[in-house]
């Protein structure tokens, strides 16, 4: 639905690779899931999700690479973090408490300057509103975990 908000008619292989980005993950370790998804779905939506899933596994090293040069994963890793982003603040919002929520997320603060150079990098390349939405899911969060952090440097 992301990606439909601001795209009209996507490609059908981009809107398949954003809804399965995740099955890599929760596939049994002994099924080949990137020949099952080119058997379901074509190559082109096995080869959106496994550019999808090295970018999620770089996430885990420092300085993750920014990559924006392949549109339908740009399209697909951006509609990802706009989720995922929204979602984290909607529960950090219904906890009352978003600072202590982000306070308790070091890993995902450590993420922020990431999420933020890429939207930055991709801007260029997104549809405007896509870009905005990004950015728009981004700021909330970037002043609650710096309030988080303001405040864990007022009680030292």
């Amino acid at each position: 639905m992301t990606i439909g908000q601001h795209v009209p008619a996507p490609a059908q292989d981009v809107i398949v690779a954003a809804l399965l980005h995740d099955a890599p993950e929760f596939a049994p370790k002994e099924t080949d899931v990137y020949q099952t998804l080119t058997a379901a779905y074509g190559s082109e939506v096995a080869r959106i999700i496994a550019v999808l899933q090295a970018e999620h596994r770089a996430l885990d090293e420092p300085d993750p690479p920014i990559r924006v040069d392949d549109q339908s994963v740009l399209l697909a890793s951006t509609a990802d973090k706009i989720v995922a982003l929204t979602s984290l603040l909607r529960r950090a919002q219904s906890t009352g408490k978003a600072p202590d929520f982000f306070d308790r997320r070091p890993v995902l603060r450590g993420l922020l300057p990431y999420f933020r150079a890429f939207q930055r990098a991709a801007h260029p390349r997104l549809p405007a509103s896509m870009s905005a939405h990004l950015d728009a899911a981004l700021m909330p969060l970037e002043r609650a975990t710096a309030t988080a952090s303001a405040q864990r440097v007022s009680t030292r």
